[in-house]
């Protein structure tokens, strides 16, 4: 059993996993940078230390200052959270080396599945379906129309180490694929260090669709459903929701148990996520995330399994206390990502909220480190809440997020409230008629409106 956890994050997901630490009777050490100091897992956790100035990279990706965090505070164990370190091979195996658990994936399996390239032929060789497109990385422009050609344009360019659709540019004919090999590789080289690239047939009208795992150390596996995230802008998912709309029963077992085969052969330890896109009734693997998701909540709440907890007894060594038929899925629920941001043009906005309600009631879930007077650091991403609504249905999941929303103040700072509520309204999405570039026409259609 673990006494005491180093959290090695910020903002709302520091604030979660001191939560599901405390419910488990373990003390937290918070760590943040001097931007942070009067945040709320700082105040909240049993024991704070800064670790440096207000920028990540000599803060909270600074892995001597976490390091020493950990062994001044005798810390047992480190969750990373998402973002930051929480996909770092050389931090996790650093974390190892030193006697204390990282809690998530070993260091082998992240770098197997942060190489784009190699995850997606591992994948493949354990029977998951991938999207057609290069065996490797394309090193010329004379590879590039050879494998355009043969799996038919449009195509996509992606580089290897990509994401947050860094990296990415879709090529429509052979006549575009030049300018997007060269944009999409110095992209790679700029945001990642690395320009190496591959090809991918570019689907019309996709849906993403992910499903979430849990691996133990004693060779159990279990599927949590999937959850829908196709509501993308520059391929940032901005809400979530479980199980898909699009999904019928005997698609979402099929996908389920493909996945759990592939992840117990390749012997994973802890939470993790495969994503696909999904179109015409077939599933094409894009990429597996090796570390707790933004949007886990909605699986939560669906399937009342608390992952976080799941992810700290995986790491202690501890069976998952269910099975795969224990696992069974209760009505609905959506995510919406809430950003201090203007809800038009989407630049961040950080500042000080002078006034804070959460909406409450039953099923509504608010997951965000805000309080009034809280100023919101401009060096950081810029997601200040998540409100997660659950229903017996879609239909009164909506019902109960129009209310939530309605009821969510936040006041000092822009955010997107305002565009969840168009969404929400929106005909299209009250049917479940949407893909990943639904919602960029959308936001088009909005702008063209308000220029009228």
């Amino acid at each position: 059993m673990f006494k005491k956890i180093l959290i090695a994050n910020r903002g709302e997901i520091a604030l979660r996993i001191h939560r599901a630490c405390r419910e488990m009777g373990i003390h937290t050490v918070a760590v943040h940078s001097v931007a942070d100091e009067h945040a709320m897992h700082v105040r909240l956790a049993d024991e704070a230390i800064c670790i440096g100035p207000a920028p990540a990279a000599k803060s909270y990706l600074n892995i001597p200052a976490i390091l020493s965090a950990a062994e001044i505070t005798g810390a047992d164990a480190i969750h990373p959270g998402y973002g930051f370190l929480s996909e770092n091979e050389g931090f996790a195996r650093i974390v190892a080396d030193h006697g204390i658990t990282f809690i998530g994936p070993t260091a082998d399996h992240i770098h197997t599945m942060g190489d784009k390239i190699e995850a997606k032929r591992t994948v493949k060789k354990l029977g998951i379906p991938v999207v057609p497109g290069s065996e490797g990385s394309i090193d010329s422009m004379e590879e590039a129309y050879r494998v355009g050609e043969e799996i038919g344009f449009p195509v996509i360019v992606k580089a290897s180490l990509g994401g947050g659709g860094r990296g990415m540019k879709v090529a429509q004919t052979k006549e575009d694929l030049e300018e997007a090999m060269s944009t999409a590789k110095s992209e790679a080289m700029a945001a990642f260090g690395d320009d190496v690239v591959y090809l991918e047939k570019f689907l019309s009208k996709p849906r993403h669709i992910e499903v979430q795992i849990l691996a133990d150390s004693h060779g159990n596996v279990i599927h949590l459903g999937e959850r829908d995230c196709s509501l993308q802008r520059r391929h940032q998912k901005v809400l979530e929701e479980a199980p898909s709309p699009t999904l019928d029963e005997e698609a979402r077992n099929k996908i389920g148990e493909i996945v759990r085969t592939a992840i117990a052969s390749m012997g994973y330890l802890g939470a993790g996520t495969i994503e696909f896109l999904y179109e015409n009734g077939e599933f094409y693997f894009i990429e597996m995330n090796t570390r707790l998701q933004v949007e886990h909540p909605v699986t939560e709440m669906v399937t009342g399994i608390d992952i976080v907890r799941e992810q700290i007894r995986i790491a202690m060594g501890m069976p998952l206390e269910v099975t795969q038929d224990d696992i069974k899925l209760r009505g609905h629920a959506i995510e919406c990502r809430i950003n201090a941001e203007d809800p038009q043009t989407f630049i961040p906005m950080p500042g000080t909220v002078r006034d804070y309600h959460a909406p409450g009631g039953l099923d509504v879930r608010v997951d965000s480190a805000l309080y009034a007077g809280y100023s919101i650091p401009p060096n950081y991403d810029s997601l200040i809440a998540k409100l997660i609504v659950h229903g017996r249905n879609r239909h009164d999941c909506l019902l109960r997020l129009r209310r939530a929303l309605e009821e969510f103040v936040i006041d000092g700072v822009p955010t997107t409230i305002p565009l969840h509520v168009k969404l929400i309204e929106n005909e299209d999405f009250k049917a479940g008629n949407y893909d990943i570039h639904w919602l960029t026409k959308f936001l088009e259609d909005q702008a063209a409106q308000t220029s009228e």
